[in-house]
């Protein structure tokens, strides 16, 4: 990654981490009460599909959360009672979970891989061609 493309993203990560802080305007009640948040993220902008948004609001539901706003197409903001906290035990999926779909290890993973067979490619078709 070019240092402009870092530049870039850090800007974006910077823009995206001061709108999850001011999109959402709070009551005293919510930030006094006993309420507690968390931003679910999806990196390859799964909540476009109606399906798939309302099968992890129905997940997210069984833990006593709640969904307060969809940012875009890669993150949600859910609040759930504190005292939520009593039925987690027994649920299928982590109550605490940011991260739906594929995980940005396993994307750079793919990438990595890709590339480097496209690196190995190359010469091989460079040696095909030139005996031709």
């Amino acid at each position: 990654m070019s240092a402009g493309a870092a530049a870039a993203a850090a800007a974006e990560a910077e823009r995206q981490r001061q709108e999850e802080e001011e999109m959402t305007k709070y009551t005293d009640a919510d930030l006094q009460g006993d309420w507690e948040f968390k931003i679910v993220r999806s990196n390859l902008a799964s909540f476009k599909n109606p399906e798939v948004l309302q099968q992890v609001c129905a997940e997210e539901a069984r833990a006593g959360w709640t969904l307060v706003e969809k940012f875009d197409n890669q993150r949600l903001r859910f609040k759930r009672p504190v005292s939520a906290r009593a039925g987690d035990a027994g649920l299928e999926i982590d109550p605490y979970r940011t991260q739906y779909g594929t995980s940005s290890g396993a994307i750079v993973a793919v990438v990595v891989v890709c590339a480097l067979l496209v690196a190995l490619a190359i010469p091989f078709l460079v040696i095909l061609l030139v005996k031709k």
